[in-house]
């Protein structure tokens, strides 16, 4: 197994997790576990394959659907156990964000594509399938959290990756994964937020 191909199969183990602790926020059945898992382990994987023209990579290697639905049955049993179900989720979450942004920008330029397509990917990876995930369970998505560093920390993450690469530079892709998770984690732990849009008033009583 590559060292890309692991970074996947970890993003999907870690992303399953986080789409089953969603299912039990919203009291489904195993079933539900099961799909909601499969759903946020694959889907920003899926988007990324499919934009760059290549075979999903869970149709090329279906042990990865197992993965995630194993993930799900784990956590359909062990839920309970969690003091805080929202901060195991949203810790687990930063922890898959960190893995499957390397993963989707090193897909990219094992494709031969170039460093613009290499970022998204690496953000499309790293951001859809938690956003599949939220907008299923009618939650707020965790990516559009007012002000929060999420798409942010995926894009400065990919960014070190591909300018570590074009320095010739060994461990981008581990770079990428800790300038992402740094970012990440310090806007859950330290309120880090980028300014967010606050309308003007309007003048002299007028709309």
């Amino acid at each position: 197994m590559t060292f890309v191909a692991a970074l996947d199969l970890a993003s999907v183990t870690v992303f399953a997790l986080t789409g089953a602790l969603v299912a039990s926020r919203a009291q489904l059945d195993v079933v539900g576990f099961i799909f909601l898992a499969c759903l946020t382990a694959v889907g920003g994987g899926t988007l990324r394959d499919v934009l760059i023209g290549r075979s999903a990579f869970w149709i090329a290697d279906p042990a990865v659907l197992a993965v995630a639905a194993g993930a799900a049955i784990i956590v359909f049993f062990t839920a309970h156990l969690l003091e805080s179900r929202y901060r195991a989720l949203i810790w687990l979450d930063a922890c898959a964000l960190a893995v499957a942004v390397p993963a989707g920008v090193g897909v990219a330029i094992n494709a031969g594509l170039g460093w613009p397509v290499a970022m998204l990917m690496g953000m499309i990876t790293g951001c859809m399938g938690g956003l599949m995930r939220d907008v299923v369970c009618n939650e707020v998505p965790l990516v559009l959290k007012q002000g929060e560093l999420y798409v942010t920390a995926a894009l400065a993450g990919a960014l070190a990756a591909v300018a570590l690469q074009a320095l010739g530079q060994d461990g981008a892709l581990l770079a990428c994964a800790g300038v992402t998770f740094i970012l990440r984690a310090g806007s859950i732990l330290f309120g880090w937020r980028l300014p967010v849009y606050r309308p003007r008033p309007p003048r002299d009583g007028l709309r």
